[in-house]
């Protein structure tokens, strides 16, 4: 890639609202800016037209497979875990094949609910990495009011006998979410006391 800049000689004609330039291989993309630049101002406040809404049957079949995969997962037995964690991924899929011009804040919190959903069920099933990079994924997708992600990363992290990345994790969770979160506080208390044995 060439790293200069070229100043192109370039018009702008007020009463067509068309860009125009002497350069004959400019015209084709000019002439597709002027008519989307006039298809603009024809709207009302020369604003474009809001979005298309979301589809509602991915958000039922996102929903959908997160509480089937908390069903399969309250049961506890090994195969039951299995099938939460399994449901889990295909919400993810779901949730993030979302169509690029859907709101992003919307696949955010989707995902973010199914990372850390499936961050519980590695913990539940003694996977601790695959945890600790789910609950961590989860927050990286939603840093507020995400506590549950933030102390299951922690745990993780404890558990694999990481003291001080899981201090470091948790603190920074505090900071994030303040205070409240009694289980954050809880589980500093715990890190603590591990590190004094």
């Amino acid at each position: 890639m060439d790293p200069t800049f070229t100043l192109l000689p370039l018009t702008f004609d007020p009463s067509s609202k068309s860009v125009s330039s002497p350069l004959g291989h400019l015209e084709p993309h000019l002439a597709a800016l002027s008519a989307t630049s006039r298809a603009l101002l024809t709207h009302p406040n020369q604003i474009p037209p809001p979005p298309l809404p979301t589809n509602p049957k991915r958000s039922a079949q996102v929903s959908k497979m997160r509480d089937q995969g908390n069903v399969s997962l309250r049961k506890g037995t090994p195969a039951s875990i299995a099938e939460a964690i399994q449901l889990y991924t295909y919400g993810i899929e779901m949730a993030l094949g979302r169509p690029g011009w859907e709101p992003v804040g919307l696949v955010r919190e989707e995902a973010s609910n199914l990372f850390s959903n499936r961050a519980q069920a590695h913990m539940s099933s003694g996977l601790w990495p695959e945890g600790a990079a789910d609950a961590m994924t989860s927050v990286e997708l939603k840093r507020l009011k995400n506590a549950k992600a933030w102390w299951r990363r922690g745990k993780c992290l404890l558990e694999m006998g990481r003291w001080r990345e899981a201090k470091e994790w948790v603190r920074e969770g505090l900071e994030t979410e303040g205070n409240e979160p009694n289980e954050l506080m809880g589980l500093m208390k715990e890190i603590e006391l591990r590190e004094k044995r």
